[in-house]
């Protein structure tokens, strides 16, 4: 298999993966992933796309807001967040930070880009309480199937909590 077949059936799995993680995943060079990538966007194999700070690479056919909910999910508390309100239905912010484990700051800031990506709805509830819930449940869970976040991922994104913990302490 050529080093392009490689990152397209990559990609065709892990859809909205980043430059990064293709490199890390694959064992290759980021030249090297950069150049393909180019060649198989030329092509119309994939499509690329700008969200949060990193190119994102997604196999032809998804929309926008699948695009969005994907490269968001791609972190993992974003991704327990919404497992836990497709759970849940509806929380309240309080609750959600003691069930996450993480900080306000945190889930304002993740809550923040969810409500942006019109994926989330924050409303207030009894007493003024912030409340969330997801905007469509049913879309949300499927493209979640569709993601496997790699371990360097995972380790970045408990590495970011760890932090957050000790600036909170």
């Amino acid at each position: 298999m050529t080093t392009r077949e490689r990152l397209l059936a990559h990609v065709e799995t892990h859809p909205g993966v980043h430059v990064n993680a293709l490199g890390r995943e694959l064992d290759l060079a980021t030249g090297q992933v950069q150049y393909h990538l180019k060649r198989l966007r030329d092509g119309g194999a994939v499509v690329a796309d700008q969200q949060y700070g990193r190119t994102h690479y997604f196999p032809p056919g998804y929309t926008d807001r699948e695009r969005r909910t994907l490269a968001l999910a791609r972190r993992e508390t974003v991704r327990e967040l919404l497992l836990l309100l497709i759970e849940c239905e509806e929380s309240t912010a309080g609750d959600l930070t003691d069930e996450l484990g993480i900080a306000r700051s945190t889930l304002s800031y993740h809550a923040d880009r969810l409500v942006e990506a019109e994926l989330l709805e924050q409303r207030r509830g009894d007493h003024g309480r912030v409340r969330y819930a997801l905007v469509e449940p049913t879309e949300t869970l499927r493209l979640l199937e569709a993601i496997r976040p790699s371990l360097p991922d995972r380790l970045l994104d408990r590495f970011t909590r760890l932090v957050d913990d000790l600036l909170a302490g």
